[in-house]
């Protein structure tokens, strides 16, 4: 789960990495189209289910969530975690297959 703060509509790529030293695997991608709620300030809560690939974590490995924005007129068009509980949002939360 992951709710957010939309000040424009934008496009936002999503990526769930492992990343050992230098070298990063991907375990996941998708992009998702959002827009501002159209009466409030309130986070927008999302939450989504992604197939994702194994693999094989080691101590010292880091598990990495990168967000990126486009084709929007807003460079603060999209806000994760909104305000935190003021806005009604979440910290993002990741469940793993054991």
């Amino acid at each position: 789960m992951l709710d957010c703060i939309v000040i424009a509509g934008v496009d936002v790529t999503f990526d769930l990495l492992h990343r050992r030293g230098a070298d990063n695997t991907v375990i996941a991608t998708w992009t998702m189209h959002f827009n501002p709620m159209p009466t409030s300030f309130d986070a927008q809560a999302y939450e989504i289910d992604m197939p994702g690939q194994a693999v094989p974590f080691a101590s010292g490995d880091k598990l990495v969530f990168r967000f990126s924005g486009a084709n929007t007129i807003d460079s603060d068009a999209w806000i994760p975690n909104g305000d935190g509980s003021a806005s009604k949002g979440r910290v993002p939360n990741f469940t793993l297959p054991q």
